[in-house]
C-alpha cells in the first residue's frame, strides 16, 4: 500500500552559511511508516537553498561558501534589486544557482545517504532567518 506523509519544518539560520538539517529530515522519515520510497525536500524561500554535501569536514562548507562568494559578490553595482541590502540580489542569484528542492531515496524506513553525505540549508543572507522546509514522503508502507 502506498503511503503519503507531509510535514513542514521551521529552521532558524544564523546568517550566511551551511546548516545541517539531516536529523530534522530523518526523524519524520522514520515516523512516516514508509519503508521504501522517496523523501522530497523543498525550501519555500528565494534567498536560501538546499544542498547535499560533505558531512565530515566543515572546511568543505567554507570552500563552497568561498567559491560562491567569488562567483556572486555582494554589492555589485550592476544589481538593480537591492531593497534589503547589498546581499539581497546576490542571495537570489545564489539560490537560483543551487537547489530549492532535493529528493532522497528511502530504504528500510531510513534516508539512503552516502557515508559522507548530509542534507543542508544554505543560507545566502547575512542576517539570521527562519526558513520553512516542506517534506513530502511517499512510498510503500512498512507493514
Amino acid at each position: 500500500m502506498t503511503r503519503w506523509f507531509q510535514q513542514s519544518l521551521q529552521v532558524q539560520t544564523e546568517g550566511r552559511g551551511i546548516l545541517d538539517i539531516t536529523p530534522l529530515v530523518a526523524e519524520p522519515v522514520a515516523r512516516s511508516g514508509v519503508g521504501v520510497g522517496l523523501c522530497h525536500i523543498f525550501i519555500t524561500h528565494t534567498s536560501a537553498s538546499l544542498t547535499i554535501t560533505e558531512n565530515a569536514d566543515p572546511r568543505v562548507h567554507d570552500d563552497l561558501e568561498h567559491f560562491l562568494t567569488g562567483l556572486v559578490p555582494d554589492g555589485d553595482r550592476h544589481y538593480t534589486h537591492s531593497s534589503e541590502g547589498d546581499d539581497d540580489m546576490p542571495a537570489h542569484i545564489r539560490a537560483t544557482l543551487t537547489n530549492s528542492e532535493l529528493t532522497v531515496p528511502i530504504s528500510s524506513a531510513r534516508l539512503t545517504l552516502g557515508t559522507w553525505q548530509g542534507i543542508y540549508v544554505w543560507e545566502h543572507r547575512w542576517s539570521p532567518h527562519e526558513r520553512r522546509i516542506v517534506l513530502t514522503i511517499s512510498g510503500e508502507d512498512i507493514r
